[in-house]
Parts: C-alpha cells; structure tokens; sequence
C-alpha cells in the first residue's frame, strides 16, 4: 500500500495527478485485502486498467487500485467455435495478437485499441463494424458491496453504443475480473465493409484477406491517424459519434450540403470527428492543449504539461461551438475523474 503515490504514469493522458493511497492487485486475495482496507478507512475507489479511457482532473482522494490480474484460458467447444477468457489485466491488443496467433477469428477489427482487456466490456469498445457484443459470452466481477463473484452474461450487460450496465445502473458496484469470449477457429466471418479497411487492404496487394490480414490493415488505418499514447499524451477517441433523429439531420442537410451522418431507421449517427472539424478545431492549440492534426476527435497533451482541468476545459469549448453551430451536444467518451 502507498501514500500519495502519483498516478501519471497509469493514465494514457499523462496528466499529474495523486492518490492519497494506491495498490497493484495481482490476485483476487489482494484485492479482497484492498478493498477491506478502502472500507476500514472510509476511502472511495478508483479502479485502474491501461488508463487509456479516464481524465484525472484532479487528485484523487481514496484508494486507486491497479488491476494486475494476468492469464489466458482456452476451452474448444466445436470444430469452428474455442472460448477464450482472459482476466482483467491483459493487454488488450496482445489479447488480440495471441487469438490471431491460434488462428481465432472475431477479434480482428478491434486491433490496437488501447487498455486492458477489464475495460472493454465496460465500454463496450468498438471499431470498423466490430463491438464486444458480438464476441461476448459472459464476465466474471467482484461484487463490491459483499465481495462475492457473479456472472454478467450478454444480456445482463445491457451493451449499447460504448455503453454498457457498469457505466450506468451497475457503476462503482462491480469490478471486473475476467471476460470470455466465443470466437471462430476457422469459417471466419472477414469484416471489410467499415471504414478504410478495404482500401488498406488494396494498398497491401491482398483480394483475399486473413483475420490477420483485418488486423494488420486496421494498425495500419490506426497508427496512420491516431497518435501513439507513449509519445503524446491522449485518450484517443474524446467524444462519442451522436445519434440524432433523421428530421433532425435532414434539417441539417439543408444548411450543411456535405454534412456526414449513418442512417439507421429513424435514427442518423454523425460522425464527432466532423462535426468538431467543421467548428475549426482540427489541430488548433491552447496552451497546453491541442486537437490532434489528424484526427480532430482526439485531444491531445501537447506539451506533455497539460492539467486534466486543462483538457477538460479545452472539450467543454469543444462542446459548446458544436452546439451552437449544429444544435447538437456532443457526449465524451472518455470518463472524468
């Protein structure tokens, strides 16, 4: 256990921050001791994983806890499904390698997504026509409130877009420990048709991609637009896409000609990245804050001395010219702490 201990080094934004007390948890008997000693102290909790989807906006004054759980576990279950569970704290992205390694396809699309695999079915973390949902089994966690393990399955979790039961009904009752997922062994479902995969590919020289082949065009679209954490600060998406109604979007098209947006029934989903660009926000600065130049839905630690409160003021600015020139209010992906 460590006093005001800094938590720069555990958040992808690389923001100064402490907590009053701090504790890497390797075993479930650890992080039953931890969270004894948070209630005999009275302390809140803040659950670390990769550190790649909060912004500390100021020290934290209770006990942060640094997931360290480690293992990977295979159960064939047919000749074209395997289940897959991982614990909390293995690297999202070597997650996705080792399956791509065995040949188990489902997780192609979602290569390179920063964090650990604890957190992703939290978010529901997604990318190029691919979420969690669509791999999911089931979740073990810690109940916090009487330290017993229970089992969320798909439909418990109530997965929306980034969302999920932990961010809403469920938040700060349960902490995950170990996620399964159902994935293909051969008879790969191959998702082309999201994004810029398909020219990717075509640019590699590949007509009949692997799963591989997905997840080596997808780190190439990723690192082509979003910016490495290790070497500038960020948590990259800020903002989640908003979805608004049609009449509303068609009310849009008649003021804005080329505005972007994904139909789905009475629904359109617009692209945040657009709407931000639009506003003029694309690799504009202030101070130590900036709108990354390639991607303006990443904010990004400029200088590497930026505050949390900094950045946070920077999306709030953001937020507000997104409003008053489109009437749309954007909602941020990334959790404030």
């Amino acid at each position: 256990m460590h006093e005001n201990f800094s938590l720069k080094p555990y958040n992808t934004f690389g923001v100064e921050a402490k907590a009053k007390y701090f504790a890497e948890i390797n075993s479930i008997e650890e992080l039953k001791k931890a969270l004894n000693f948070s209630t005999d102290h009275n302390l809140p909790l803040l659950f670390l994983g990769g550190g790649s989807n909060i912004l500390l906006t100021k020290d934290f004054d209770g006990l942060a806890v640094k997931l360290n759980l480690k293992g990977i576990h295979e159960d064939l279950i047919s000749e074209n499904h395997v289940l897959v569970t991982a614990k909390a704290g293995e690297n999202w992205h070597e997650f996705v390698q080792f399956c791509l390694d065995k040949n188990y396809g489902g997780l192609e699309n979602l290569s390179l997504i920063p964090g650990n695999v604890g957190t992703s079915p939290m978010q529901n973390i997604g990318a190029y026509g691919t979420e969690i949902k669509d791999i999911f089994v089931n979740c073990t966690v810690l109940n916090l409130e009487n330290l017993q393990l229970e089992t969320f399955d798909l439909e418990q979790c109530k997965f929306g877009y980034r969302d999920s039961v932990f961010k809403q009904e469920g938040k700060g009752k349960y902490v995950i420990l170990e996620v399964i997922f159902k994935l293909t062994r051969q008879n790969h479902h191959i998702k082309t048709e999201y994004g810029a995969i398909k020219s990717e590919l075509e640019n590699l020289g590949i007509e009949n991609p692997t799963i591989q082949d997905v997840s080596k065009a997808v780190i190439n679209i990723r690192q082509s637009k979003l910016p490495d954490p290790k070497q500038i600060g960020n948590a990259g998406s800020f903002f989640k896409n908003p979805t608004i109604l049609l009449t509303q979007f068609e009310e849009l098209q008649q003021k804005f000609e080329n505005i972007q947006g994904y139909p789905n029934g009475d629904f359109v989903k617009v692209p945040a990245g657009w709407l931000i660009e639009q506003c003029g926000w694309k690799g504009k600065q202030i101070g130590d804050v900036a709108s990354h130049k390639l991607q303006s839905l990443v904010i990004i630690n400029a200088t590497g001395e930026a505050t949390g409160k900094e950045i946070f003021d920077f999306s709030t600015e953001i937020i507000n010219s997104v409003k008053e020139k489109f009437g749309i209010e954007l909602e941020r992906e990334v959790n404030i702490i």
